[in-house]
């Protein structure tokens, strides 16, 4: 999924505040590196009280520090090329009348794209709408460290599907692999506890 280019909202900068946001970069970077890039949430008190230290909105506050949470949207997106073929994976998780499925893998050059699909009654599709909730993908095994970007996705009905693109690409046996789909809150993006794995046949 390409993003739109960033387009700054003025044209105006006071040059005067370059120090001041530079700064503002660097204890950005510094907060990453004192948190392990794990820094969680400032407590609804710890708001509170800056609000009115710093004479500023809470629901500014705390819209900063979501956004600070949200780093890993910005990473340069891998748009993938070079089209090799389509790895079939047929396998499926099911939980509570839900049936979840991964049907094949789109392997390119320089990515692989991972499709899911969710079947539901639609009854039990309506009921779980109120509680809407997305799915994380993180690969597991062997040597290389992936990058897995949810691409979301839609549908109609009891059926939905979603696309990830995984980079550098999946190795063609995808046997040496696992796919685990977390599931978390939106927005919250907080974790659920329910996951499960993916496995291909060796």
């Amino acid at each position: 999924m390409k993003r739109m280019p960033f387009e700054p909202p003025t044209e105006h900068y006071e040059e005067l505040l370059e120090s001041i946001d530079e700064q503002i970069c660097h204890l950005i970077n510094k907060r990453k590196e004192l948190s392990n890039n794990n820094p969680g949430f400032p407590t609804r008190a710890l708001i509170t009280r800056w609000a009115k230290k710093f004479n500023l909105y809470e629901d500014f506050i705390n819209s900063v520090f979501s956004q600070l949470l949200n780093e890993e949207m910005y990473k340069p997106v891998v748009e993938p090329k070079g089209f090799l073929k389509n790895i079939p994976v047929l396998k499926s998780f099911e939980r509570e009348g839900v049936f979840y499925s991964v049907t094949f893998v789109r392997q390119y050059k320089n990515a692989s794209v991972v499709h899911l699909t969710i079947d539901q009654e639609e009854d039990d599709m309506h009921a779980r709408m109120k509680r809407p909730t997305l799915f994380d993908l993180s690969v597991e095994g062997g040597e290389v460290e992936f990058d897995c970007r949810n691409n979301f996705g839609g549908g109609s009905g009891g059926h939905h599907s979603f696309t990830y693109t995984v980079s550098p690409a999946l190795p063609s046996d995808l046997s040496t692999v696992r796919l685990r789909f977390k599931e978390y809150k939106i927005p919250s993006q907080k974790q659920t506890g329910f996951e499960f794995v993916i496995e291909a046949d060796k």
